[in-house]
């Protein structure tokens, strides 16, 4: 699926309120939190506790599910390899928007194809993307498999469904490896919260003459 933009006549309007702003006030960086794993990995389950974590702290945060952004921003995508494609890019534009306001994003998908993650990576600023690799195998994702998918795709009920009949890419490099396979949920939370707190602050340095 081609990058170029389709749209004619258009114009960036640069912001009176800027992204620096934004974030003294809030008191901390923005910053794109990407998990990506199987299904089953605990990427949802991960990425609202530590949204709960740093929620209770003060900070300014939403997640993007994979499931929830189905219902309606892409709900008209479907899960062939374009779609992916598409779906990943529109959830990279959306985590955009929500850094430019100085907010720390969380998204729990899949992902699978490293090329659409490094997609993402490259369309915001350095350092702003942090990519979390949900460490689970399939073994263990398919034992927690609520939804029954795993099974559904085993018995060929579900086309392209990632892990099964359609690939998974671990990341190479990512910031990040959490072992949500063993690792209890509060203990992987830490490791989060751990890597983040010397990377979220902002000095608050508005001069009062201004």
């Amino acid at each position: 699926m081609s990058d170029a933009p389709k749209s004619n006549n258009v114009v960036w309007h640069k912001a009176a309120i800027t992204r620096d702003l934004r974030q003294q006030q809030n008191g901390h960086r923005g910053m794109v939190l990407w998990f990506t794993g199987l299904s089953g990995s605990g990427k949802s389950t991960l990425s609202h506790a530590v949204e709960q974590e740093l929620f209770a702290r003060g900070a300014r945060t939403y997640v993007l599910d994979g499931d929830n952004v189905r219902h309606g921003l892409c709900g008209d995508l479907g899960f062939g390899e374009e779609d992916r494609v598409e779906n990943i890019r529109r959830i990279g534009e959306v985590s955009k928007l929500f850094l430019e306001a100085g907010v720390i994003v969380l998204t729990a998908f899949i992902s699978p194809f490293r090329a659409d993650r490094q997609r993402v990576r490259n369309i915001l600023p350095h350092g702003d993307f942090i990519e979390v690799y949900c460490d689970c195998p399939l073994e263990k994702c398919e034992q927690r498999d609520v939804k029954g998918l795993y099974r559904k795709a085993r018995e060929g009920a579900i086309d392209n469904f990632t892990g099964i009949s359609s690939p998974y890419e671990p990341p190479e490099k990512p910031e990040l490896i959490v072992d949500t396979a063993s690792q209890p949920l509060e203990q992987s939370v830490k490791r989060v919260i751990d890597y983040l707190q010397p990377r979220l602050s902002v000095p608050l340095a508005l001069d009062a003459a201004d």
